[in-house]
């Protein structure tokens, strides 16, 4: 594999290299950071270093913009959940926040530089009907019109169709648990919500870090969508470096994935966490790890796909395979989310679709 295919990689693995970059290289470094969504992470991460003003004039002007751009993303996501809150607060429902959300409220290291496309956060099932009723009268509205649509997110998704502000234009992702029903490894919301923790806003809630990585580990592997997987391995890999220091996190992490179901996303996790980043992974937890793992074919498969799904989505990087492997990700997540028989004809209605609209 070539190196401009691997140039933000190799940056992120090992950030003083950046000094050794041509104007061309920083040209394609910036686009496909840009495309990744951690254009701003990469200015926060040189800022750290205190190495951000050796960057050369062009493609510090673009650093400094992401990291503004960010800066005011995560100002908007902390009023929007006020809000949130201040609309919901008569229906006394415990909120519970999810990823980009959850990371900024409790101050988390991946909350640093991240862009947001909507605000994702729990609530009990039997009360998930209230709380969109309360939002639909405080100026959110549903773009899903189509009566099929309504009918999937309702029966077989873990959450309402998605919400937009009439005003604000934020996007809400209500849920009530983290892993579709339909899906082949469930997960009940009881257990999450016992172990959750408390924030000091408004009793606002979030996900012990167990749970926390992995939820974020099956949002990425399960879910299909690559187009901001390189991002999402990364906050993997801040999440894991920062609770791994609490102690006994990294016996817990196992055994929790163990209980939820979860330990295919888990072991996936530190297979690519060390493929593509090297981050390293205490040798117990890997062993642990090694319970899971699949055949040596599927190793290998697994290794095509996601080695290719995991780069940047930017031209740059798309190898002949590229394509494939994408879309065969994209067919492996809706078999581990739907029935077959669910599934066949989902597929069928989505494709007839995508046709008409072309």
């Amino acid at each position: 594999m070539s190196d401009r295919r691997h140039l933000l990689l190799n940056l992120l693995r090992r950030p003083d290299d950046f000094r050794a970059l041509s104007l061309e290289q920083w040209d394609l470094v910036v686009r496909q950071a840009r495309r990744s969504g951690v254009l701003a992470r990469i200015a926060f991460l040189l800022e750290d270093r205190g190495s951000l003003a050796e960057v050369p004039e062009g493609p510090l002007q673009h650093l400094l913009a992401a990291r503004t751009l960010a800066l005011k993303h995560v100002r908007d996501v902390r009023w929007e959940v006020i809000c949130v809150t201040r609309v919901l607060a008569d229906l006394k429902v415990p909120i519970t926040l999810l990823k980009g959300a959850a990371y900024v409220f409790a101050d988390l290291p991946p909350a640093r530089g991240r862009l947001f496309a909507d605000i994702d956060f729990m609530v009990p099932k039997d009360r998930i009907a209230a709380v969109e009723k309360a939002l639909l009268r405080s100026e959110w509205l549903t773009d899903v019109t189509d009566a099929y649509d309504q009918r999937y997110y309702r029966q077989w998704t873990h959450q309402i169709p998605p919400l937009r502000h009439d005003r604000r234009q934020t996007v809400l992702d209500v849920h009530h648990t983290i892993v579709q029903p339909t899906a082949r490894a469930s997960v009940e919301p009881e257990p999450l919500v016992a172990a959750s923790r408390t924030l000091d806003v408004a009793a606002l809630r979030i996900l012990a870090p167990t749970d926390m990585v992995l939820h974020s580990a099956v949002h990425l592997f399960n879910d299909g969508e690559f187009d901001r997987g390189l991002r999402d391995l990364l906050d993997l890999s801040d999440l894991l470096r920062h609770f791994g220091a609490e102690p006994g996190f990294w016996d817990a992490l196992p055994r929790r994935a163990e209980d939820l179901g979860l330990t295919g996303p888990l072991y996936l996790t530190f297979r690519y966490l060390q493929r593509l980043l090297d981050v390293p992974i205490p040798p117990k937890a890997l062993s642990a790890a090694e319970r899971w793992q699949p055949s040596t074919a599927r190793r290998a498969l697994f290794d095509s796909l996601f080695d290719r799904a995991l780069l940047p989505d930017h031209k740059s990087c798309d190898g002949r395979l590229t394509p494939l492997a994408r879309w065969l990700l994209y067919a492996r997540a809706h078999y581990l989310r739907m029935p077959f028989a669910l599934l066949l004809p989902h597929l069928v209605r989505k494709a007839v679709h995508r046709g008409e609209e072309e």
